[in-house]
C-alpha cells in the first residue's frame, strides 16, 4: 500500500477551543491500533489552523502519543522575514511557533487576494530557504477547464517555479485544486484528478525533479476518498471542511485502506 498525504486547511475557521477538542478527539482515535500503526508509515497527516489556533495546537498535540500528532503547518506566510508589513506573518515566525509546513498559492489567496504567480514563487523561495515544506495549491477555474486550459494553466503556475533547483522542487508538497471543486461540493472525477496529476509529475520531471508528491484536494468526503486517492499519479489529499472534525478527517484514510 502506498503512502498516503492526509494534509487538513482549516481555513478561518477554528478556535483555540475548537482545535483542543479536534486534538482531544484525534487522540482517542488513535487508540485503534491499524490507525495508530499506519501514521509515520502508510499515512502522514498535517493540519493547517488558523494563526490564532496554532499555540494551542502545538500545546494539545503534546497530548498524543510520540509520534502520531499531526504535523503542524501555517496557512499562509509573506515572503519577508520581518519588517513593517502589518497583518502579516514571516517564515521564521512560523518556525518560531511549532510549524514545519506551510500553505502557499492556494486559490482563495490567489483569487480574492490577488497573489500572483510570481509573488506566489517568492513565498515559496522564502520558505524553502527557511527552512519550511511548501504545500504549493495550484488549478484551474471552472471557466478554464471548460475553454481547454486546464494544462496551460498548470503549465504556467507550476513554470513560476522555475528558478528553483531541482533539489528544492523535490522539497515541496504539491497540491493540484481545480478551484471549481473548491468548497462547492463538486469533485474532479478520479480520472480528471489522475490527468491534471499525472501532467503535473510529468512537467516537473522535465523542470529536474524526481521525487514527487502530489495531492489532490476540492471537497474531498469519506464517500469520495477510496478512488481518488487510489489513482496511481495522486498520493494524498488537502482536505477542506472535512478535516474540521477529527474522526470525519481520519475517515478519509479509512475509506481509503479499509482501516
Amino acid at each position: 500500500m502506498k503512502k498516503i498525504y492526509l494534509y487538513g486547511n482549516w481555513k478561518m475557521n477554528m478556535t483555540r477551543g475548537e482545535t483542543e477538542v479536534f486534538y482531544k478527539d484525534f487522540s482517542e482515535l488513535l487508540k485503534e491500533p491499524l490507525l495508530s500503526a499506519a501514521i509515520g508509515k502508510t499515512l502522514e497527516v498535517a493540519v493547517f489552523p488558523p494563526f490564532t489556533s496554532l499555540a494551542a495546537a502545538e500545546t494539545a498535540s503534546k497530548a498524543c502519543a510520540p509520534g502520531k500528532a499531526p504535523i503542524l503547518g501555517a496557512q499562509n506566510a509573506y515572503f519577508e522575514p520581518k519588517g513593517a508589513f502589518t497583518g502579516d506573518i514571516s517564515m521564521p515566525m512560523l518556525k518560531d511557533a511549532g510549524c514545519t509546513h506551510v500553505i502557499l498559492g492556494h486559490s482563495e489567496r490567489r483569487t480574492i487576494f490577488g497573489e500572483s504567480d510570481s509573488f506566489i514563487a517568492k513565498k515559496v523561495k522564502a520558505a524553502l530557504d527557511a527552512p519550511l515544506v511548501p504545500v504549493f495549491c495550484y488549478g484551474e477555474t471552472l471557466e478554464e477547464r471548460e475553454s481547454g486550459k486546464t494544462f496551460d494553466v498548470i503549465y504556467r503556475q507550476l513554470k513560476a517555479l522555475s528558478a528553483l533547483s531541482a533539489a528544492e522542487l523535490e522539497k515541496i508538497v504539491y497540491a493540484y485544486e481545480p478551484v471549481w471543486a473548491i468548497g462547492t461540493g463538486k469533485t474532479a472525477t478520479s480520472e480528471q484528478a489522475q490527468e491534471a496529476c499525472a501532467y503535473s509529475k510529468k512537467l516537473l520531471g522535465e523542470m529536474g525533479a524526481k521525487a514527487i508528491v502530489v495531492l489532490y484536494g476540492g471537497s474531498v468526503k469519506p464517500d469520495n476518498a477510496k478512488e481518488l486517492l487510489s489513482m496511481t499519479a495522486i498520493d494524498g489529499a488537502l482536505v477542506g471542511g472535512a478535516s474540521l472534525k477529527a474522526d470525519t478527517f481520519l475517515q478519509i484514510y479509512r475509506g481509503y485502506a479499509g482501516v
